[in-house]
């Protein structure tokens, strides 16, 4: 049989046969002509043998009949993890290339930004995981109301992994009439009756035994102390010239160790997990497709989804607790016909464990004996007051993550403490650079005999000025030769416009200190050869006065009191007012006998 005597259209075949399909698999055969129609289906079939085409082909061609220009969700794909959610997303795009229809990925670990953006253009499908999904729908992005087609992947896993609540929350949210589709490779019976309660009249598709692992696999399993596991893991490695090979173990904590073990025996290797940042999970799964990273070492949360072409050798570290779980990570080669070999460590405490997966397979998986590191401790694992085994590898996870949380909150505390000490250096130098300050001080005074005022602090020149330099004093001053750090300490009277020059360029050459604006000084008193035009009356006290009081005083008038405003440069000290003032100040020496220049020598 081909895709075309299924009834799919030729731009989906054509976009088939460009990903590699030939000829449809059992599931894909039995699955997809109900579903064409809008039949509820129950799928069960190992992993590997094409659940995601079997219903992505008919969503793809039952949404393109109706699509429009409008684009409300109209598909809705639920799946446990990231990477399976990641995965179908690009199934969609392969199949559907020569379609118009939009599709959205969304889950968690990732900022919400770009899907929120993809979600406001309009999708007609979308593959989310039950967190993210709610999430958005509680903010307002996602509306359910014109629903088709709902499909619930790996539903058994989904159930398994506690979503159970979170499922008949979203099931609520979904419209009564509309085609539901479940594909898992297990159907325990304890999700019978809430498969049966949500599917109307399904049509069973059950293309293997329930629970069965795919037939080209080689399986084996070897006896081994807990503590020789990683030797004999990189012993195999070599001696079976292993391409890649996926490792699986129970805990994030494991995880980390058997990659960075394996890293120590040469062994390239990765690790991924759920405390793994989303970004590192798909690096990580990135390199090892590529062939940058030979192992990749991985807990349950990749059981599920990883589509590895040509995956070689899966090993299983520890044993699963659920033997479900051994179908789907053994299920991760041997996919699409090709063969594969899966092994299994077994220690003497996950004995009971083996017998489960033996139960449930309806087989018993060939042991191996001969290998360097044959079992030797038979103990009969610890038990706590309750009956439960103590798993070390749970006790050296706590162990590590209360060390990790430690740490934490050691840097924490610490971080306070550096900010404080950081908001408090520049005040330190603060500090310093007030203290050297120059040890000279040139003041201002009416004429007077001389008076030398020194200020004793740390000798020494102020930095950045040079003894014997050269100050540029501006274009109306000629270039003057100073032989102390100040450029104004000189036995040169300059009349104030000079002087303000000199200050001025001096500051913006870098010669003088930036001294904090000083005090309005006192008015310098007055000359007897100058006549003053007006005394400005005193400011009386502040007291309370009525509204005819105000009117009648003098200091409420306008401008009253106030002498005339004169422009002068900024930073000269006021000078007395004249009648008959020259133009030229430099034309009466009178004029210069208030302000000059007192220096200490």
């Amino acid at each position: 049989m081909q895709f075309k005597d299924l009834g799919l259209k030729a731009p989906i075949r054509k976009a088939l046969e460009e990903q590699g399909y030939k000829n449809p698999s059992p599931i894909q055969e039995k699955a997809i002509p109900p579903a064409l129609v809008g039949r509820d289906v129950l799928g069960c079939a190992q992993t590997g043998t094409g659940k995601t085409c079997a219903f992505a082909t008919p969503i793809l061609q039952r949404l393109e009949a109706k699509s429009g220009p409008k684009r409300p969700i109209r598909a809705l794909i639920l799946t446990p993890t990231r990477e399976l959610a990641i995965q179908i997303g690009e199934s969609f795009d392969a199949y559907g290339k020569y379609l118009k229809l939009r599709h959205a990925v969304i889950f968690g670990g990732v900022g919400q930004n770009p899907q929120v953006e993809a979600l406001q253009r309009g999708v007609d499908i979308l593959v989310a995981t039950p967190g993210r999904l709610m999430d958005l729908h509680d903010q307002g992005f996602i509306t359910l109301d014109h629903l088709e087609i709902f499909v619930l992947d790996e539903a058994d896993r989904m159930l398994d992994m506690g979503f159970i609540h979170d499922v008949k929350k979203i099931l609520k949210w979904l419209p009564d009439q509309k085609q539901t589709l479940f594909f898992s490779a297990t159907m325990p019976p304890e999700i019978t009756d809430l498969v049966n309660s949500l599917l109307k009249n399904p049509i069973k598709v059950a293309v293997n035994p329930v629970s069965s692992p795919v037939e080209a696999i080689a399986q084996s399993v070897y006896l081994v102390d807990k503590g020789n596991k990683t030797a004999l893991l990189a012993h195999l490695m070599e001696q079976k010239r292993v391409k890649n090979a996926l490792v699986f173990t129970r805990t994030k904590h494991g995880a980390n160790k058997v990659a960075r073990d394996l890293g120590k025996s040469g062994i390239s290797a990765a690790a991924i997990h759920g405390n793994k940042s989303q970004t590192a999970r798909q690096q990580a799964l990135a390199d090892f497709k590529s062939g940058k990273v030979r192992t990749l070492v991985a807990t349950d949360i990749a059981a599920r989804g990883l589509d590895i072409e040509e995956l070689s050798h899966v090993f299983n570290y520890n044993l699963p607790e659920v033997p479900e779980t051994y179908v789907h990570r053994i299920g991760r080669t041997g996919r699409a016909g090709r063969g594969g070999e899966a092994v299994s460590f077994c220690d003497f405490g996950e004995k009971p464990l083996l017998k489960e997966i033996e139960k449930l397979i309806g087989r018993s998986v060939p042991l191996v004996e001969g290998h360097p590191w044959p079992m030797q401790i038979f103990e009969a694992p610890k038990r706590d007051k309750n009956g439960k085994i103590i798993n070390e590898e749970d006790a050296e996870a706590r162990a590590a993550a209360k060390e990790l949380r430690k740490v934490r909150e050691e840097a924490r505390k610490k971080a306070p403490l550096e900010t404080a000490q950081a908001a408090e250096t520049p005040k330190k130098h603060r500090r310093k650079k007030k203290a050297a300050r120059p040890e000279e001080v040139i003041t201002l005074r009416p004429a007077s005999p001389p008076v030398v005022e020194k200020r004793a602090s740390v000798p020494g020149p102020k930095r950045g000025v040079r003894s014997g330099s050269l100050v540029d004093t501006g274009d109306s001053v000629p270039n003057t030769e100073f032989h102390r750090p100040n450029p104004l300490e000189s036995d040169v009277i300059m009349d104030a416009t000079a002087r303000m020059l000199s200050s001025r360029r001096a500051l913006l050459s870098g010669l003088l200190p930036k001294e904090k604006p000083r005090k309005k000084r006192a008015e310098a008193p007055k000359q007897q050869a100058v006549p003053v035009k007006a005394e400005q009356p005193q400011k009386p006290a502040r007291t309370r006065q009525g509204p005819q009081q105000k009117a009648a005083s003098p200091q409420h008038k306008k401008g009253a009191g106030r002498p005339p405003r004169r422009d002068r440069p900024r930073g000269m000290p006021p000078e007395p007012l004249r009648k008959n003032q020259p133009k030229d100040s430099t034309e009466q020496a009178s004029l210069m006998k208030p302000y000059y220049l007192d220096i200490g020598r």
